[in-house]
């Protein structure tokens, strides 16, 4: 691969820090290296200051737009040519940072929605794994609908049980109880009806990847992973700003 044609993968973390290590292990993990000068080169902007996405949502006063717009300018000038957020929920808040800068942001939500054709072609109801605040913003029910499926989200007790076992993995709780939670999450989705889960939050795959699953689990964070570096290392082209 000639360097010409690497780019430079601008990562906007910290929300939380575990999940921007684990997505950068994956992206590690992913590329055929033999030696150092085959990876990615990735400037990470590890920022757990950013505001809590849910209560910003919840409460509607929005103050975490613009610290992503600072962050994803501060990637830009460090020389990042593309941009990619670990973390779902704050793709609500990203018109600021296509707005203030010149290079291309690569959506967690479209990559993922995107792999679904990929691993699932024939499932025609998705179900959807994600925080309280972003099921609220409907981000991805909307996007599964707009490419003609129906989505299937936890009932209230369900999504309870989702923050729970989210806090937990923030707090660093990643053990077998936790794991089995989240793939009984899963689980109750599939038993109304889902044939595909969308693992739509970043901590989700620490804890529960759907190895071995009954149906195919679209982990957000490995998607991410696989595109990032598929743009980083030129096999596709960047889309335009």
């Amino acid at each position: 691969m000639s360097s010409e044609r690497r780019k430079i993968a601008g990562v906007m973390g910290g929300m939380g820090p575990d999940a921007t290590v684990d997505f950068m292990a994956k992206v590690i993990a992913l590329t055929d290296s033999g030696r150092d000068q085959d990876h990615v080169h990735m400037i990470v902007d590890q920022d757990p200051t950013v505001p809590n996405r849910q209560a910003a949502i919840a409460s509607g006063k929005d103050d975490v737009s613009d610290h992503l717009t600072a962050m994803a300018q501060r990637l830009e000038r460090a020389g990042a040519d593309f941009l990619v957020m670990v973390c779902n929920t704050a793709h609500v808040f990203v018109d600021g940072v296509r707005a203030g800068t010149s290079i291309p942001f690569i959506s967690i939500i479209d990559e993922t929605i995107a792999e679904i054709d990929r691993r699932a072609p024939a499932a025609r109801s998705v179900g959807v794994m994600a925080t309280d605040g972003c099921l609220d913003t409907r981000i991805y029910q909307d996007a599964v609908e707009a490419a003609g499926r129906s989505a299937l989200t936890p009932d209230e007790r369900g999504v309870a049980e989702l923050m729970r076992l989210i806090s937990a993995i923030k707090a660093g709780d990643q053990g077998p109880e936790i794991a089995a939670g989240m793939q009984s999450v899963a689980q109750s989705l599939v038993d109304r009806g889902a044939e595909a889960i969308i693992g739509g939050c970043t901590e989700i795959p620490i804890v529960f990847e759907g190895d071995g699953f009954a149906v195919p689990v679209i982990s957000s964070t490995n998607v991410l992973a696989a595109r990032t570096l598929a743009f980083a290392q030129g096999s596709e082209p960047l889309p335009n700003k």
